[in-house]
């Protein structure tokens, strides 16, 4: 067998492309075992147990940019993380390490390379996080999700960039007709829909100006919602389900049918922005502010400045200019339709099979 090291977490936008390059690999290669490095306060915590591969969850914490006194528990973390690592590496001995975002990804991609270990870096962002930007002079391949990225990375002498676009499940195939999917999750299938995500682990502000915007009337009157709030906020927010029109979720994994059945996205512009091309949806962006180095917001202004997403900054986020928004965009289908058909131009559906076919080529031949 080929251990390939896998490594990105905390946040479904880093966790959820690992997962679906895995499974292009193993499908290419029946040979690739993937071994996923994730950390214990991450998303990959939940959802790792109910994958066929091996795993190991490390105490790593992030760096905290503005709360910095939540640093304090940084160094022993690290430190015991670090240690772990190189045993994780020593090992498993991998024919590769495939890093794609979050803080767990910087220790364990360096540790790798340093004994040899040859490394694809993804980057979702059109903002390259931190562990890109550090390893990027000495990953084989770097594959980018936006094409602005480029311009902010410095690679070294046996760098290679791809814009590959970023990866994600397969779409279903044939796809579900949007009549169907609004029947299947229980949505007239004459009322345009809105799918409110604030990606894995939920966003406050949105939900809070979804909430906002329905007790105030602002939230179309003629329009449903489905609304995934985040585990955390579920109680919360359950109290607005209506059948028929509003349905409240925690999480929802599969989100193809929501998507299949969705008219307009109201949405973060993190990792579901690959989704949202795929798909050919227009949607709201609305950016989380304290994203690493902005890149939420660089995201979402390439977008808007594609003409492929309508972008609204958290600092203007209320309910009322939430449902003017919505409302001004499922009032006019044209407007609606070119989005749809701009974000569909940045889709790479097939990105997490050339990631795979790519990062395979570093695989030395038995």
């Amino acid at each position: 067998m080929t251990t390939v090291l896998f490594t990105g977490g905390g946040t479904g936008g880093h966790l959820m492309p690992a997962l679906a390059i895995a499974e292009e690999m193993v499908r290419l290669d029946p040979s690739v075992a993937p071994f996923f490095v994730g950390s214990r306060r991450g998303l990959e915590a939940s959802v790792l147990p109910g994958r066929p591969w091996r795993f190991e969850l490390l105490p790593l914490e992030p760096l905290w940019r503005r709360r910095w006194w939540r640093n304090a528990r940084l160094p022993l973390a690290l430190w015991r993380s670090i240690k772990r690592i190189r045993e994780i590496v020593a090992h498993e001995q991998p024919a590769l390490v495939v890093g794609t975002g979050g803080y767990v990804a910087g220790p364990v991609v360096f540790e790798a390379m340093n004994r040899g270990v040859p490394a694809v870096l993804v980057e979702a962002n059109a903002f390259p996080g931190l562990a890109t930007r550090w390893l990027a002079w000495r990953a084989r391949q770097v594959h980018l999700g936006f094409p602005e990225a480029r311009e902010r990375l410095k690679g070294g002498p046996g760098t290679v960039f791809l814009d590959s676009g970023n990866p994600i499940p397969p779409l279903p195939s044939p796809r579900p007709a949007k009549r169907d999917a609004k029947r299947k999750l229980g949505f007239p299938e004459d009322r345009s829909l809105v799918f409110v995500t604030g990606g894995s682990q939920g966003a406050l502000a949105i939900n809070r100006a979804v909430a906002d915007a329905l007790v105030s009337g602002a939230f179309p009157a003629d329009a449903s919602l489905l609304w995934q709030c985040g585990a955390g906020s579920l109680a919360q927010f359950t109290p607005f389900k209506a059948a028929g029109r509003i349905a409240v979720e925690a999480f929802l994994d599969p989100v193809a049918d929501a998507y299949a059945a969705a008219d307009l996205v109201v949405a973060r512009s993190g990792g579901t922005v690959a989704s949202l091309a795929a798909w050919g949806l227009p949607a709201i962006l609305v950016p989380l502010p304290t994203s690493a180095a902005g890149h939420q917001l660089s995201n979402a202004q390439a977008l808007a400045g594609a003409g492929a997403a309508v972008l609204l900054e958290q600092a203007d986020l209320t309910g009322s200019s939430l449902g003017k928004s919505v409302a001004s965009l499922l009032a006019d289908p044209a407007r609606m339709a070119d989005l749809g058909r701009r974000m569909a131009s940045r889709a790479r559906p097939s990105a997490a099979s050339v990631i795979a076919a790519e990062a395979l080529k570093l695989v030395p031949k038995s």
